[in-house]
Formats: C-alpha cells, sequence, structure tokens
C-alpha cells in the first residue's frame, strides 16, 4: 500500500531554527536578545502543544475547492497580526493580485514555488498528493524568531531584525517546511533519533531543490545552504546549515558554532532537541549533496527523483535509521537506472558519509 493512504500521522510540530540556537541566545549578554528567545520558546511550546492536540482530537481533513485545477495551488495567506492565533486575517488567495505587503507576497510566491517543484519534477498534486490547500499565515506573534510547520499550514515569525530577518525572506525555508507536510503525508517519519533527522533532512533536501528549481540552477551552481539571507548583518554566517559542507554554516560569538556532523563518526548523542534531530540531519543531508554533486546537472533530477522515490515508495518506515534509508536509494537508484553512474554515486557517497548502505 502507498504510504500516502496512511491516516495515522505522528504529532509533529517542526520549526527551521532548532532548540540549540535558542539555548545560546537565551544566555546572551543582550537581554533583549535573550528576552526575545524565552518569547519565541513559550509561543513554540503553546504551538507545539495545540499540535498534539489537534493529533488526539483529530483534524478536519483538508481538501481542494469544487472545481478547483490539479495543476494549480489553492493558496491563502494569512495576518496574525502580531498575535499568537491561527490563521489570523485572511490577506491574499489564490489568484489575487499582489498586496503592499511584500511577506505576504513572498509567502504566496514561496507556496506556489514548492508546489512547482512537486508537481513538474514528481507529478505530485500538493502537499498530500491529491491537491491539499495551501495556507501561510504571517507576522506571527512579535518578534518571533522561527518559522513552523504545524501538521496543517505555515507559519513566519518576522524575526528580531537582530539575529534574524523576515522569516519569509529564504524561499528554502518555505520549501523546507512545507516538505514537513510531504514527509506527514508519505513516510510519515517519527520525529525523534535518526527517524527524526531523517525527517528534517527531507525537508532539506527538497527544500534546497525548491531554491535550486526556482532559480533555474543545476548543482554545481547551487550554493547547498539553507536559510541563506536569514541571518542579520551582524550575525557571522552564512545560513542555519550547509549541506555541502555541514559544521560550516555559522560561527557566531551570540549564536556559537554550528554543531551538524557531516559523517557518522562525529554522530552527535543529545537528549535535546527530539534526539538532535536538526544536528545529525547534517549527515543524510551531505549523502544527498554528494550524490547531486557526482551526478551533475539539475539535482531534482536523478538525485532528487531517487530521494523521492523512497520517500513515496510505501517502504521506507516511519521508524528508519540512516541505514534503511540508504538501502532503499540503492535500491531506488537502481530500479530507475541500472547499475550505472547514479547507483554508483548513491553507494558512494553513503560510504563517505560512514553510513552502510546494503
Amino acid at each position: 500500500m502507498d504510504a500516502t493512504t496512511n491516516p495515522v500521522f505522528n504529532p509533529v510540530f517542526c520549526t527551521i531554527v532548532p532548540p540549540h540556537v535558542f539555548d545560546r541566545l537565551i544566555e546572551a549578554e543582550d537581554p533583549a536578545l535573550a528576552r526575545i528567545a524565552r518569547r519565541t520558546f513559550v509561543a513554540d511550546a503553546a504551538q507545539r502543544t495545540e499540535r498534539r492536540l489537534t493529533t488526539v482530537l483529530g483534524a478536519e481533513p483538508a481538501a481542494p475547492p469544487a472545481g478547483a485545477a490539479a495543476d494549480q495551488p489553492q493558496r491563502t495567506v494569512y495576518d496574525a497580526q502580531h498575535s499568537t492565533t491561527l490563521p489570523g486575517r485572511r490577506v491574499r488567495g489564490e489568484g489575487e493580485p499582489p498586496v503592499q505587503d511584500a511577506t505576504v507576497n513572498r509567502a504566496y510566491s514561496g507556496l506556489g514555488a514548492t508546489f512547482e517543484l512537486y508537481l513538474q519534477a514528481y507529478g505530485r498534486h500538493s502537499i498530500d498528493g491529491n491537491g491539499m490547500p495551501l495556507d501561510a499565515t504571517v507576522h506571527f506573534d512579535n518578534s518571533y524568531n522561527n518559522a513552523f510547520w504545524n501538521g496543517s499550514q505555515m507559519v513566519f515569525g518576522d524575526g528580531d531584525g537582530q539575529i534574524f530577518l523576515d522569516f519569509t525572506l529564504p524561499v528554502d525555508v518555505i520549501g523546507h517546511e512545507l516538505t514537513h507536510g510531504v514527509t506527514q503525508h508519505s513516510a510519515n517519519l517519527t520525529y525523534f533519533g535518526q527517524p527524526g533527522a531523517l525527517n528534517e533532512s527531507m525537508s532539506d533536501v527538497f527544500g534546497s531543490l525548491v531554491k535550486q528549481y526556482a532559480l533555474d540552477q543545476d548543482a554545481h551552481q547551487a550554493d547547498w545552504l539553507i536559510g541563506a539571507g536569514l541571518l542579520a548583518p551582524g550575525v557571522h554566517g552564512d545560513a542555519l546549515r550547509s549541506m555541502k559542507a555541514p559544521g560550516t554554516a555559522y560561527d557566531d560569538a551570540v549564536l556559537g558554532k554550528d554543531p551538524q556532523p557531516a559523517t557518522m563518526d562525529q554522530y552527535v548523542t543529545t537528549g535535546r532537541d527530539n534526539g538532535g534531530v536538526h544536528i545529525n540531519s547534517g549527515i543524510p543531508n551531505h549523502a544527498f549533496y554528494l550524490v547531486a554533486d557526482a551526478l551533475g546537472g539539475k539535482a531534482w533530477e536523478h538525485a532528487g527523483q531517487i530521494w523521492y522515490d523512497v520517500l513515496t515508495c510505501g517502504r521506507l518506515g516511519s521508524q528508519a535509521m540512516f541505514k534503511d534509508f540508504a538501502g532503499l536509494t540503492v535500491i531506488a537508484a537502481r530500479d530507475r537506472y541500472g547499475d550505472g553512474a547514479e547507483t554508483q554515486a548513491v553507494r558512494k557517497a553513503w560510504s563517505q558519509v560512514g553510513v552502510p548502505a546494503s
């Protein structure tokens, strides 16, 4: 049975900025930064609780409007007006002209860019594969330093202007968070430990591919950064994460140093961040980068197709470990492309990051 038919979803609340960043900010000498970090923690905790309640009680199934074309997104953007009430006031719907608020327009465009990649590259009709409407809320809370997928919609903070800028600025952040929805409606990976790190990695992979597709970049032109343009000018760093060189995205006096490992030799064992889901995701992230770099061309084509095949094939269990995913990518590459360059690149990449792929 295709995993997309599984109606039981894990109660996942997924943010783009990981907890270890806020651990550092809460200890900042600047009391204003520490206060904002604590406020973000409180808002995240409230939304996480709401997500769990929604999962237990059951959310209303989202369906496309009657008569909606399968090859067109159904986007709605809301404005929380700096409250934490969702979804907020409706400000732009599908097919409506741009508004004066650039944040609204960026959210609308990012939803569309993500829809386009999945439709054009993989034949997937929206997040659930069945035309699910794409909803987003902007201007969430005051100086909220995060963006998240709550199981049914996207939410964006404005950032504090000192550490983080507007979270609608990087299109890969939008693609990342919406891909949590794709994972929710396919493999439904548990959000803890290695399955959780795979969940995060899927979002980084396809978030990066959304950006590359929108910019028409090949694998060698891409920067392979997640969240480039999100850090404020005074922060010493390029992005939240680097798939090309995990552990090098930032090194800042306030934020600390990017803790992501590139190989299993540096795997981090921790009880924080759901067992290090945003940290150890660097390992499968780097494996994907190595495959894409070895194959060249458009990364969403062969490399992305292999990863998409595994995510949606129905054989990837919700408790899958790195080795399980790696083995399935070898099978998927061989099934689709034979024993040529693609399969060899996949095998070599997993070997380079220290994950057995057979």
